[in-house]
């Protein structure tokens, strides 16, 4: 990335980091997800996946709209949280089962708020530049990965009760 001279310039090198970071929560999700043992954890990790593709194809559609070259920036923060579910749920893991899922939990978290943040970012980047349509699908991908979050917030009392037994 270079250095930004223009607000267009923030709005597309944060699509730009995006991309890269849902590729990479998206590998590691992959991962996570035959490791899960409740139902509806697992069930959920399935749907990001879908969710996660959607959204980059979104950022791709709006990278090429803004006269960009369609490509990607190594998001080296998404690295970061990768490496940390790395870590937790595959190298250094519990056994499976509520424990692992309860890990399984926060790590995805912290990765979507992630999105939630680049996402309502670049919507506001969008916003502030009178691309509405931009803002609205932006926007539209920010509460939908907020809402992810929110399940797995109500998913984590079942699931740290189990945990805790």
């Amino acid at each position: 990335m270079s250095t930004p001279e223009t607000l267009e310039d923030l709005y597309t090198d944060e699509m730009k980091d995006l991309w890269s970071a849902n590729d990479q929560m998206n590998r590691i999700v992959k991962k996570l997800t035959p490791k899960a043992s409740d139902p509806k954890l697992k069930e959920m990790l399935q749907t990001s996946h879908d969710g996660i593709e959607k959204h980059t194809g979104v950022l791709k559609e709006l990278i090429a709209a803004a006269g960009e070259k369609t490509s990607k920036e190594h998001c080296k923060g998404v690295e970061g949280l990768v490496e940390e579910a790395t870590k937790h749920c595959i190298e250094e893991a519990p056994k499976k089962g509520a424990l692992l899922d309860a890990l399984i939990i926060a790590q995805y978290q912290r990765m979507t708020h992630y999105g939630i943040a680049g996402f309502g970012t670049a919507a506001a980047y969008a916003e502030a530049l009178g691309k509405t349509e931009d803002a609205a699908k932006l926007k539209q991908a920010t509460k939908e990965i907020y809402g992810g979050d929110e399940y797995m917030n109500q998913l984590s009392a079942t699931v740290n009760a189990a945990a805790e037994k």
